[in-house]
């Protein structure tokens, strides 16, 4: 591993873990709430940032290239104006960002950030590197297998809140019950971690159990709505600072929308490293360490779709049964960014009722262009039925075109 220790930027120490708050980019508020929630039960303290008006877009502007990708300048936006706002202690805060290690831009965020706070003064703010591929390391951070366990706990339970939330917020009886239901678990869930409760397969699988059972007595009616897929590159799928609030967007639409899961992206991490062992070769040993947590991964799976699979509801195709719909349409080396698995959601969600699918992409990024957008064709041929529109995402982009395009997609729908 790499040390941090380029003398312009401060590493995170042991004393910092007592002394201060690590910051960490908003994109999924139920999962990262829950992340949190595991940071602290680790000893840190964390905070997710909620600032998300126009400001961030153009802090980001500021301090980042306009030809970076757009989470990219979103991310360190948010980070850059949260520093500049004058709620934290510049002394004792810490940034935080995920570094992949693939072949995707994502892997520099990291490197613009710190340009970012050297120029605007703070560069002597430590920023901590989150990944698993050994690319950077922090003295008073460690990302051990306790850690990561909680991590993934957290992933099964944001997503079991997230795809319950999306099923039953279209037809509730009580304006808002799903909302609050999902508001009282993520508290009940924080205790949990604090008690260090949550991260046993034993209580994984009492909590979804429990969680799935509360969503399935909220009352509903029957009512026709138009079901919509969300795919695209992670952060703008997912985050509504990166997408113009699309879900709010599609909630005033009276549309029932559906996002995969974050579980199905981590296990496509893990499943490229098996990929291109199988076509390139490289290290047996990594091979075998990922193919124990893929191992893992699919008994986490096996849990939240057995949860899932409370009546009203039932559970999304499995990995390997989304992997499996994408063969002979992309191939599998094909695993920059999202790659393959972004044609294989889109498969998957107009196989699971979801025609009308909305692309959500960076202007330029090229993974998705090619899987996302490249794949259009491809798909209707082998579904008629699916109706895809694969939107652009960036600083300049107007937000009324984006809405007008969709509202055209969804009267095509009706």
């Amino acid at each position: 591993m790499a040390e941090a220790t380029n003398p312009g930027f401060i590493p995170f120490t042991e004393e910092m873990k007592k002394t201060h708050t690590i910051l960490i980019p908003g994109m999924l508020p139920l999962h990262f709430s829950l992340l949190q929630a595991a940071l602290k039960s680790c000893g840190y303290k964390a905070e997710i940032l909620q600032n998300t008006s126009r400001e961030v877009v153009e802090t980001g502007l500021k301090y980042v290239n306009n030809d970076i990708c757009y989470p990219a300048l979103l991310v360190i936006g948010q980070l850059l104006n949260a520093l500049e706002s004058g709620r934290y202690d510049l002394q004792r805060v810490a940034l935080i960002i995920s570094q992949t290690g693939g072949g995707c831009r994502a892997s520099n965020y990291i490197y613009l950030l710190r340009k970012a706070l050297e120029k605007a003064g703070f560069s002597h703010i430590p920023v901590i590197s989150l990944n698993v591929s050994g690319l950077e390391k922090q003295p008073g951070f460690h990302l051990d297998a306790s850690m990561l366990r909680k991590f993934l706990a957290a992933v099964i339970y944001g997503d079991a809140l997230m795809y319950l939330t999306n099923k039953i917020r279209p037809y509730e009886v009580v304006q808002g019950a799903s909302d609050a239901l999902a508001k009282k678990w993520l508290e009940k869930l924080d205790a949990a971690f604090q008690n260090g409760k949550a991260q046993a397969l034993g209580s994984i699988k009492k909590l979804t159990k429990a969680i799935a059972e509360e969503f399935a007595d909220v009352p509903i009616v029957s009512a026709p709505k138009t079901k919509v897929g969300i795919v695209g590159e992670i952060y703008i799928k997912y985050a509504a600072l990166g997408n113009n609030n699309l879900e709010k967007f599609l909630q005033q639409q009276k549309c029932e929308y559906m996002l995969p899961g974050l579980l199905n992206f981590v296990m496509y991490c893990v499943d490229t490293y098996l990929t291109d062992y199988k076509l390139y070769g490289g290290s047996f040993l990594t091979y075998g360490a990922n193919k124990g947590a893929m191992w893992y991964l699919k008994h986490l799976e096996s849990i939240l779709h057995q949860a899932l699979s409370k009546a009203p509801f039932s559970p999304p195709a499995t990995y390997e049964e989304t992997k499996a719909m994408a063969k002979g349409v992309i191939g599998y080396g094909n695993n920059m960014g999202e790659g393959w698995l972004l044609t294989a959601e889109m498969l998957e969600l107009v196989h699971s009722g979801y025609t009308n699918i909305i692309c959500a992409q960076p202007f330029g990024c090229l993974p998705n262009h090619i899987a996302g957008r490249g794949m259009i064709n491809k798909i209707k041929e082998i579904a008629e039925e699916a109706n895809i529109l694969a939107i652009d995402y960036d600083a300049s982009a107007s937000r009324v075109n984006q809405e007008n395009r969709i509202k055209l997609m969804l009267a095509t729908a009706k």
